[in-house]
């Protein structure tokens, strides 16, 4: 099973980098979950968000934020709409399940002309 979080949205923000003092280089994004197997792909309702200085390429954890970040990344956080969550079967799937269904039936048929 491969796992992975997709970037969804990116915005630059104008707050300073509690790191460099920087006003230019934080960036806020959003990831959601996408899983992909033999059989399926889904996009989950599990999401990230992440606030990055790329200045000094260091993460800006929510321990180190200011007032400032807190307020901009609770606005963002209200403007961003995730992909709904979905599952799309691969053939592989598709062809288990009608060899499955053909399978029962089969077997149906059978005990029922055995039953007569």
């Amino acid at each position: 099973m491969k796992e992975q979080f997709i970037t969804i949205k990116e915005a630059a923000l104008n707050n300073n980098c509690p790191e460099c003092y920087n006003t230019n280089g934080l960036q806020i994004t959003f990831k959601q979950k996408f899983v992909e197997t033999n059989l399926y792909k889904s996009i989950t309702k599990e999401t990230t968000q992440e606030i990055e200085c790329k200045t000094c390429n260091t993460i800006i954890y929510p321990v180190n934020w200011t007032d400032d970040i807190e307020r901009v990344f609770a606005y963002q956080k209200k403007a961003f709409k995730p992909k709904k969550a979905s599952l799309k079967l691969k053939k592989t799937a598709w062809l288990l399940i009608i060899v499955s269904v053909i399978v029962v039936v089969a077997i149906i048929t059978l005990a029922v002309l055995n039953f007569l």
